[in-house]
């Protein structure tokens, strides 16, 4: 079963606030892999682990039909909030029992799910509702992260880092997927045309008070809180004026480059 760490109503308004939708590379990326296994046009495409919207919306953009599915009822009410999208709906089911017909898939994506599934159930519905031709593409950021902003990019990295090494310090061990690059998840995809990507690079526009905030919707951070609230808080506090002192700002408004490292397996049945 898909481990829960999103359940929470406060923690999904903090992930559909200050979550990033897939970047511009990512999205090219899978949507030239689409276009090169004529996946596309498609008519149902699945955004599985689909949280409270954000990948599913780039879908909506470039299919018919396309359906999120998300384990957290409160993720699933907080996307169906958002923005609204006449060829989209929403659904409250595991990934691992997908409510769908045999062969009835034709594109299956998940973003920054995957490694919450139990794998090998996961895969074995994939096999079954991915129709023949059919795609699969499964992504995630990784914790290779950069900020960028103006000659002071190596300070606020840094500071950024070091304040990501303390919340990751309450990482679940699931996390293993996501540093080993997706490797297990591209090994267990059941279609013989697969490939996996590792060198994806996104620059996500933020601000530092986006910064702040991912931060907080991280579920390490949700743990961290759980924890020891006072230490927690008072982390991303200092980090934030760490960044605003070396900006040389007072704004939370103002805008940083925030530099993402992608993952994608990309598979065809």
């Amino acid at each position: 079963m898909t481990t829960q760490m999103f359940e929470g109503r406060g923690h999904a308004a903090v992930y559909q606030k200050y979550r990033f939708a897939p970047g511009k590379e990512l999205q090219q990326t899978i949507l030239a892999y689409l276009q090169e296994k004529k996946a596309i046009p498609a008519e149902l495409v699945v955004d599985v682990g689909c949280g409270s919207g954000q990948g599913t919306h780039f879908l909506a953009e470039h299919f018919k039909k396309v359906v999120g599915t998300d384990i957290s009822e409160a993720q699933i009410q907080e996307a169906k909030d958002a923005l609204s999208m006449p060829n989209v709906s929403y659904l409250v089911c595991p990934a691992e029992e997908l409510p769908f017909q045999d062969a009835s898939v034709d594109v299956l994506a998940s973003f920054t799910a995957a490694h919450w599934f139990d794998i090998e159930k996961f895969m074995r519905e994939v096999q079954r509702v991915v129709r023949a031709g059919g795609c699969v593409a499964i992504s995630t950021y990784t914790v290779d992260m950069s900020l960028r902003y103006r000659d002071c990019s190596e300070k606020l990295t840094k500071i950024f880092r070091e304040c990501w090494d303390q919340i990751l310090k309450y990482s679940h061990s699931r996390l293993k997927f996501v540093l080993e690059n997706y490797k297990e998840i591209f090994e267990a995809l059941p279609f013989p045309d697969k490939k996996r990507i590792t060198d994806i690079y996104d620059k996500i526009p933020m601000t530092v008070e986006g910064v702040i905030g991912y931060f907080e919707s991280a579920s390490p951070y949700q743990t961290f809180m759980k924890n020891d609230p006072e230490v927690a808080k008072s982390l991303l506090q200092e980090t934030e004026k760490r960044m605003l002192e070396t900006m040389g700002v007072s704004s939370r408004e103002t805008p940083v480059e925030f530099w993402v490292r992608h993952v994608c397996v990309l598979g065809c049945k």
